[in-house]
């Protein structure tokens, strides 16, 4: 093939660029490999004084099983990047690592905090001591560090390892239904008390309990919602992760029938296919999914629910999210619905209603997302809530009004990444709307 000298040049510059892409690429992943090295030397240090007084066997093991797990996740990604890229739907190696590796890693990351606290005490004491002529310069610079200081830094750390651990093997079934009641001036008496039961983030690839799931559905069922609807992400990537559950989701009936839309891990954007016909192929049965089990899909659509004479709206939007796919149209769904319509959206992603539709010209009265999954871990009691996602969501989860609007977001049925759930336990979502001053929703 003979290229035009134009072609020739911009060809020389895609190669260019490419290869000053992997070069920061791998300068990148050196420089953070580097720091984690640096950040286990410092940890293992701690960890040598606390063994200091116990037997070499003891000692010997517990140093190797610390470098096998340290080292274990930096060591696959320098021999197979390509792992980091596939998606989580198997229990594999790479899974397990990944989740023992994330586990010691946040444990490591509390005894390093608490050892850090102590060396800036001894590096100012030293000072101290040197600035008033008092230091004793046989023990060096810096006095010795103390073992207790680490024994106790190890048991702060064993506090998220236990707590992450049982997340891993408990915490992810412990479903929780969440109640709310919200109120709204405008909605049809007909409708007054009508119950909705949500869940979203199933994630599928990433469940292997057929009895907790079995569960699931029987704790949705027994809310004998009006309606049930899904928020979206049915799978992690593959519609085949979900052929085994799809008996479970089909048995579930509400009398005035089940919805849903898509989430953005619905759309096969995480893998790299062979061609755009497989991963057309993998969408077609995710959406054939969704019929099968009795679901009404609706992308950028509006349903009416009709009760004695009375109705409202319900509208369902294609995933639109700040960072993951803006496709979701509210204004096609909203096409042929009435101004004064009492309206619920579901729309997978929160920050749909952050930057949209809590500003748009048509009211919609209540949005159901989900999405965050609370991230999996956090602290909830009552008044007072916390997690690492508030950070990136600051609304990550539970009922907000602005506008006059409403959204409840969902904690998520499912996990992903982490595959397990540490107070933030998997949410089963039973909202029933009430006819009143808005003030009352609870």
């Amino acid at each position: 093939m003979n290229l035009s000298v134009e072609q020739g040049v911009k060809v020389q510059v895609i190669i260019r660029w490419t290869h000053s892409f992997t070069k920061i690429f791998h300068v990148g992943f050196a420089i953070i490999f580097l720091l984690l090295i640096g950040l286990d030397l410092y940890a293992f240090l701690g960890l040598k004084l606390i063994l200091v007084n116990h037997t070499a066997w003891l000692k010997n093991s517990i140093y190797i099983a610390y470098w096998l797990v340290s080292l274990s996740l930096p060591l696959l990604f320098m021999t197979n990047p390509d792992a980091f890229r596939r998606p989580t739907s198997e229990l594999n190696l790479f899974v397990i690592l990944a989740n023992v590796w994330m586990i010691v890693g946040i444990s490591k990351l509390v005894f390093i905090i608490s050892l850090f606290g102590e060396d800036i005490y001894r590096f100012g004491f030293a000072i101290y001591q040197k600035l008033s002529g008092t230091q004793d310069f046989s023990s060096g610079f810096l006095p010795a560090r103390r073992k207790f200081i680490g024994q106790t830094a190890l048991v702060l750390a064993s506090l998220p390892f236990l707590s992450l651990t049982y997340g891993l093997v408990k915490g992810r079934y412990l479903y929780k239904i969440h109640r709310k009641q919200i109120y709204f001036e405008d909605l049809p008496e007909e409708f007054d008390g009508f119950t909705i039961a949500q869940i979203s983030d199933v994630h599928s690839g990433s469940l292997d309990d057929h009895e907790e799931v079995a569960k699931a559905m029987d704790m949705i069922q027994s809310l004998e919602s009006d309606v049930i609807v899904f928020t979206g992400d049915l799978v992690n990537t593959f519609a085949d992760e979900f052929d085994p559950w799809a008996h479970h989701f089909k048995r579930l009936e509400a009398p005035y029938g089940k919805f849903s839309v898509l989430g953005n891990h619905d759309y096969g954007h995480y893998h790299r296919w062979e061609n755009e016909m497989d991963k057309r192929a993998n969408f077609d049965k995710l959406i054939m999914h969704h019929a099968a089990t009795g679901f009404d899909l609706m992308r950028d659509e509006a349903r009416t629910i009709e009760k004695n004479g009375q109705s409202i709206c319900l509208l369902g939007v294609e995933n639109w999210g700040m960072g993951f796919g803006r496709l979701g149209d509210i204004d096609k769904a909203l096409e042929n619905v009435p101004e004064k319509a009492f309206k619920v959206l579901l729309s997978h992603d929160p920050t749909h209603w952050e930057y949209v539709v809590k500003n748009h010209e048509k009211n919609v009265h209540l949005t159901l997302s989900g999405h965050t999954h609370g991230m999996q871990m956090g602290i909830e009691l009552p008044g007072f809530k916390w997690s690492p996602i508030q950070y990136k969501y600051p609304k990550w989860s539970d009922l907000h009004k602005e506008n006059n609007k409403y959204l409840y977001i969902n904690r998520g049925f499912g996990v992903l990444g982490y595959r397990g759930r540490v107070g933030i336990w998997p949410e089963i979502t039973h909202i029933e709307l009430r006819k009143g001053t808005p003030g009352k929703s609870v």
